[in-house]
């Protein structure tokens, strides 16, 4: 394994490529200046002009959205995990059919694992522009997106057509549907039913995480945020922790499954094998199987960084200890 090969598999926010039409909404009015990165794996774009950084299947997907205050997400429903936290801003999350079963708001750091089944969108309710970072389940993370029928009415209303592979089209650059593609079916109404209002309750009990609580947590050991064992109770095919200053990892071990390393605050000094590097807040960073990898913060002060590691268990609906 090259150097060079270890530096590819580390992405600078800084360096974040932005697709400006990743989605179906990206004309509509409210959500049409919203960014969406993919920074590890396919990710969930529909758009050709979707830039990937790392192109690895390490069994989930890391990307990213940016966007400007008061500017959305529409409502849309995933198959596989679909994990945020936010790395910028403040931000609001609200799911439900209509986007009003319930909703709360999530500062720098706190982590929300979404359940799966449901609509959910969000909104950048800063003073400026605002990013969360994601973690999707499985390699083919796109293959379960369903938008809510608005969402897809709307955005035929300002010239963009979702087909039924997935594709979108644009007619202000004079596309159509290809022949023998047809527009995206709308779910019926019987078909809703199966997309439940989960009491705000529920969800803010079962799948948020606050990023202070877990910076105590995690004062003498890594906490576990998203686990059969966690605080958020799930198997996604991935397990979240949380590591802050008192749980840095700072002898190398040897990594089985692939990790992912990410900067919730402070600057981390990561080495994975000979490649030293200091990562802070945005920042992404691979280690593959067999490879060693330590980490700790580089500067006195706050420090806060998540690691996602690759489990056995299978991507696909939310877990409930069945």
């Amino acid at each position: 394994m090259s150097n060079s090969d270890i530096h590819s598999r580390i992405v600078r926010y800084g360096d974040l490529q932005p697709c400006k039409t990743a989605f179906i909404d990206a004309h509509t009015p409210g959500s049409d200046k919203k960014e969406n990165f993919t920074i590890v794996g396919g990710g969930v774009s529909e758009s050709p002009d979707q830039h990937v950084h790392i192109t690895d299947k390490i069994g989930f997907n890391i990307g990213a959205a940016g966007q400007p205050p008061k500017c959305r997400n529409s409502l849309h429903s995933h198959t596989t995990a679909e994990v945020f936290f936010v790395a910028k801003g403040r931000w609001r999350f609200f799911w439900g059919r209509y986007g009003t079963a319930g909703e709360f708001i999530a500062e720098e750091g706190d982590i929300f694992n979404i359940p799966t089944g449901i609509f959910r969108g969000f909104e950048n309710v800063g003073q400026d522009y605002g990013m969360i970072m994601s973690i999707l389940g499985g390699d083919d993370a796109g293959g379960g997106v369903t938008w809510a029928p608005q969402v897809i009415e709307d955005a035929r209303d300002h010239g963009l057509v979702l087909g039924e592979n997935g594709k979108l089209y644009d007619s202000k650059k004079g596309q159509a549907l290809p022949e023998g593609v047809a527009p995206m079916p709308l779910l019926t109404e019987e078909q809703l039913k199966d997309y439940p209002e989960v009491p705000v309750e529920n969800v803010v009990r079962d799948y948020v995480a606050r990023y202070w609580d877990l910076m105590a947590l995690s004062a003498k050991k890594p906490a576990v945020v998203i686990g059969e064992n966690g605080l958020i109770k799930d198997r996604p095919g991935f397990e979240v922790d949380f590591l802050s200053r008192g749980s840095s990892v700072d002898e190398p071990v040897k990594a089985v499954k692939p990790v992912v390393l990410m900067p919730a605050s402070g600057h981390w000094r990561i080495r994975i094998n000979e490649v030293e590097v200091t990562l802070s807040r945005g920042d992404t960073a691979v280690v593959l199987p067999g490879e060693s990898y330590s980490v700790a913060p580089s500067m006195t002060g706050e420090a806060g960084l998540y690691r996602i590691t690759a489990t056995d268990d299978p991507a696909g609906a939310t877990w409930t200890g069945a």
